[in-house]
């Protein structure tokens, strides 16, 4: 076993003694919030690591990467990967009982830019995510409709026919791209603010204050309805699902498995990194949650039930999902047959209801005998069952127009578009919990804002200061933006962080400190299989996946897709890169987080060198808000 441990001075006086903390945490018992019950904890940690992504990300990688061979590389680093991490954040939090900030500047204090690090990626990621959320609410006030608006195209303005960019495209594209998003041509071209989506935004942004106006004492109560809602609407479109025609097609395409996909390495890379980010590891928000435990709490069993939870969580939304897309693949296949017999039919003048499915080749055939010349200037759609479940879609395009596409051909259409966006809203929403928690605690621990202020006035600040920057979103680009930032600011710098995180606990703090200090928690020491994961296979794993995915992103144009109605190919998407400046943009949001890190550890050495002794160090001081996380010492 790798017992390498570096030198940490002064640790001892940073950290309370296991013998301090059962006194502490009843001195905390009146000034610091803490959960109602277990249930409570439990359902904030599902809430926030079950997302958008486990919905629209994780059918979408099992589609494109084999099928149901996916699941194989998924659930291993699942154990390797995700389970060891998650098991370490809810420990290092539970044992020192602060915040990401106070939590690495406690283990050594060239660690806090960690905590800060953790901060900005939290504020980046709230700061578009809740934008997504407002586009719930749009299409969730616009379902209270019969017809839903987006189940045909309106008229033009001479009431003629319908909207050219919309009988050229889909009306449910049309929806999106213009009636939602009015979208413009490229990022360049920012347009107006579209007030719909405003109105939209501030709505999102002020449910998400309410209900985080005072941290996990009200957000400990929304998550009974936000992390358990979802399931229960999962479960009535599964059952729906199941009985519309061709839904077990999209379910037997999902999960059949291509083995020859195991042996390629961007399939690992994928599930290394869908594992990683679906458990909303190293925002920080895990660790604050988890420090409002008991210190007797047992974290070995949260993590491995959370864990259990979040893996079965995707592979069943991927059920439901391809349910859905195998119902509109068969509409579609349909549809397109539909179109070759009506051809068939008005070239030869055939009686209806002569020509099937079943014997279109046959019919083909015998017309083509008969009229070779006539049938050879007929055209045919090629209309292939696979090709339309295959048409793989992920992120936006699968819930606002997959989604609403099939939906609108369901019997009561308004009453399944209220359940779905209802469910994305409580998906996000409680996501954005732990985003939230991952900002505020960070700054408080920071000293930033005076602590005198309340934690409603604090979160009302952030909240709002969010809210003006997102106004970037209600542009005609928005959409560029966003994408550009989800690309981003949630990629590399979380798998550093990670990495980070877990080299500070093994190798700074000491495994066998930590060890120890799990044994007086729960009451046994990690076993081998924790000692294995912590020492050497989990960080080798991420530090594997980060150059792969580092080399992948470097050596990757900068290209997005964008929606223009006169591109030769309309109404695909097309693409074209970005212009230079974004590139500016790019090392902001993926490199001011990656470089807190060091810049600080630097900074800090350099500090500490040039300080007489006895002077007080560090750019802040990093003593947690008796108020949020404890009266400790450092």
């Amino acid at each position: 076993m790798v017992k390498l441990v570096l030198p940490n001075p002064g640790l001892e006086e940073r950290i309370p003694s296991l013998d301090e903390l059962d006194t502490i945490e009843a001195k905390e018992a009146s000034s610091r919030p803490k959960w109602d019950n277990k249930a409570q904890y439990m359902l904030t940690c599902v809430g926030f690591c079950v997302g958008l992504g486990n919905v629209w990300r994780f059918p979408y990688l099992c589609q494109s990467h084999g099928g149901g061979a996916f699941m194989i590389p998924f659930l291993i680093l699942l154990v390797v990967e995700g389970i060891p991490l998650l098991h370490l954040e809810f420990a290092i939090g539970q044992r020192l009982r602060k915040g990401s900030v106070g939590v690495w500047s406690s283990i050594h204090p060239t660690l806090k830019g960690l905590g800060i690090a953790s901060m900005f990626v939290s504020f980046m990621v709230g700061f578009y995510y809740n934008t997504i959320i407002a586009w719930v609410m749009w299409y969730f006030f616009n379902s209270f409709q019969e017809p839903l608006p987006w189940s045909q195209c309106p008229l033009n303005e001479n009431l003629t026919g319908y909207v050219d960019e919309c009988a050229r495209s889909s009306s449910v594209d049309y929806f999106w791209y213009r009636e939602t998003l009015n979208i413009s041509k490229s990022i360049d071209d920012s347009g107006s603010i579209q007030w719909w989506i405003l109105l939209s935004l501030t709505c999102a942004w002020s449910v998400l204050y309410v209900c985080t106006i005072r941290g996990i004492e009200t957000t400990g109560k929304a998550v009974y309805i936000t992390s358990t809602l979802p399931y229960v609407v999962l479960t009535i479109f599964l059952i729906r699902g199941l009985t519309l025609k061709g839904a077990t097609s999209g379910i037997v395409f999902l999960f059949t498995p291509n083995v020859t996909e195991l042996a390629n390495p961007v399939t690992w890379l994928d599930a290394g990194a869908q594992v990683f980010y679906s458990f909303s590891l190293a925002f920080g928000g895990l660790i604050s949650f988890s420090s409002y435990n008991s210190v007797h709490n047992n974290c070995e069993m949260d993590s491995v039930i959370v864990s259990i939870i979040n893996g079965f969580t995707s592979v069943y939304a991927a059920t439901v999902v391809y349910s859905i897309i195998g119902f509109r693949a068969t509409e579609r296949y349909d549809d397109c047959f539909d179109r070759n017999i009506l051809t068939l039919m008005n070239a030869f003048d055939l009686p209806e209801g002569n020509v099937t499915q079943d014997n279109f080749v046959e019919m083909q055939q015998w017309c083509n005998a008969t009229d070779p010349v006539t049938f050879a200037q007929l055209t045919f759609q090629t209309c292939d069952m696979n090709s339309f479940l295959s048409d793989g879609v992920e992120g936006t395009g699968l819930a606002f127009i997959v989604f609403t596409e099939a939906i609108t051909k369901m019997p009561v259409s308004p009453l399944w578009s209220v359940l779905f966006f209802i469910m994305l809203f409580c998906l996000g929403l409680s996501s954005m919990f732990g985003n939230m928690e991952g900002v505020v605690v960070p700054l408080q621990d920071l000293k930033i804002l005076p602590a005198k202020w309340p934690k409603e006035l604090v979160t009302g600040l952030i909240c709002l200061g969010t809210y003006l920057l997102a106004f970037i979103f209600t542009l005609n680009s928005g959409q560029y933006w966003l994408s550009l930032l989800d690309s981003y600011a949630g990629s590399i710098p979380l798998l550093i962080i990670a990495f980070c995180e877990m080299f500070a606990v093994v190798y700074v703090y000491g495994v066998d400190r930590f060890n120890k200090d799990i044994e007086f928690m729960i009451g046994h020491k990690p076993n081998i299989f924790w000692q294995v994961m912590w020492r050497v296979v989990s960080p080798l794993l991420m530090l594997v996946i980060f150059l792969f995915f580092f080399v992948v992103k470097v050596n990757e144009e900068l290209v997005y897709s964008i929606w223009d109605p006169e591109y030769a190919e309309f109404p695909k998407l097309q693409k074209t890169t970005y212009p230079n400046w974004v590139y500016a943009v790019v090392v902001i949001v993926a490199g001011v987080p990656c470089l807190t890190i060091p810049f600080f550890a630097i900074y800090k050495l350099i500090r500490s060198r040039c300080q007489r002794h006895g002077e007080q160090q560090g750019l802040v001081s990093s003593v947690s808000s008796p108020s949020v996380n404890g009266d400790l010492k450092y």
